[in-house]
């Protein structure tokens, strides 16, 4: 009696972590009590393992899927990220049909996911820069252009670069930053406000017969920087064709034929390119330039729809220069988010 009321003292006794891994070990236990002894765990739940090797092949092989049937490899490319969300309702599926096939197969996708964006999830910001700038699509039917450009001027962006302006619209944007921004210039549907002069302006040739792209050498005190502006054409998905990409495409091309051109060895790009930095199509551009919010960012950047955004399509990137942090704005009338970013222009120090 006296050795068995010493062992159920000791029992109940113990510390808080040894009383802790008491109770996970006993949950752990029942959980892997219907598993023991089963040798139908490697055999169950092979659907479920095929779906989750298919996940982890579309994240791997994204820029092997072909594109000529409807553009589908940039659509899945355009939304990758969000197959990550199949992981989570994969590895129910494989707990409740207590299969270790389904649960090596989810691991391996998670894997995946985690080795293509599991870098976005940290933040990346550091401090200090020496420049500000920002982007917007504000929208053609923005009913509250005033307002918009309020709030853009209010993130203390020392650059902005507008797209989708229409004429009758400028004026008001013209008014509204007229006391933040003493430099301005619109070429056709897009435009930039600078705090600081701009010289070398002029429409870039973007393929569509009408001027929706721009470059202009801002003199900051940290140096010149050639900045672009650029609002590639709308993707739209097709009944007939499925995901249509041809006109964006070949106007990216010639979006990344110009900045390759270009003279000045510190460009920042600004602007709609209705592609995320995934989309292979998008190469001419994303191979020659860093992306400030994969850079310097904290989390994916979403921009569209603002509502609720599913993809980063609007962009902040340099070359020549070093970003240190990226950021999406609050909602305006648009129906894109606003991003910004900080960059170092200097970075001889």
């Amino acid at each position: 009696m006296a050795q068995q009321a010493y062992m159920t003292e000791t029992d109940n006794g113990g510390s808080g972590p040894e009383r802790r891994g008491a109770r996970f070990r006993r949950l752990t236990d029942r959980l892997l009590a219907g598993w023991r002894g089963d040798k139908r765990i490697w055999r169950r739940g092979l659907v479920v393992a095929t779906l989750a090797v298919l996940v982890a092949l579309i994240m791997l092989l994204h820029a092997q899927i072909p594109n000529r049937f409807g553009n589908l490899g940039s659509l899945i490319e355009t939304f990758l990220p969000w197959l990550g969300l199949a992981v989570p309702v994969l590895l129910v599926l494989a707990l409740v049909r207590k299969s270790a096939t389904a649960l090596v197969a989810v691991l391996l996708a998670s894997v995946v996911w985690l080795n293509l964006f599991g870098g976005l999830l940290s933040d990346k910001a550091a401090g200090g820069g020496d420049l500000t700038v920002a982007t917007h699509n504000v929208n053609a039917d923005n009913s509250d252009p005033s307002g918009t450009a309020r709030d853009v001027a209010a993130s203390g962006a020392d650059v902005v670069a507008l797209e989708e302006l229409t004429e009758t619209a400028v004026p008001t944007y013209e008014k509204a930053l007229a006391s933040t921004y003493k430099y301005h210039s619109v070429q056709g549907t897009v435009g930039l406000w600078s705090k600081y002069p701009l010289t070398g302006v002029r429409p870039v040739d973007i393929k569509l017969g009408w001027t929706r792209a721009m470059r202009a050498t801002v003199t900051t005190p940290a140096g010149q920087v050639a900045v672009y502006v650029a609002h590639l054409p709308s993707v739209r998905v097709k009944v007939e064709a499925g995901f249509t990409a041809h006109q964006r495409d070949k106007s990216a091309d010639a979006l990344g034929e110009a900045i390759a051109d270009e003279k000045l060895t510190r460009v920042v790009l600004l602007g709609d390119l209705n592609g995320t930095m995934n989309d292979r199509s998008l190469n001419a551009v994303t191979a020659q330039m860093r992306s400030t919010q994969g850079a310097a960012g904290s989390g994916f950047g979403f921009s569209w729809p603002a509502s609720f955004p599913m993809a980063r399509i609007d962009q902040i990137m340099v070359k020549g220069i070093e970003p240190l942090s990226s950021w999406t704005l609050p909602r305006t009338g648009s129906d894109h988010l606003p991003v910004a970013a900080r960059v170092n222009v200097d970075t001889s120090s």
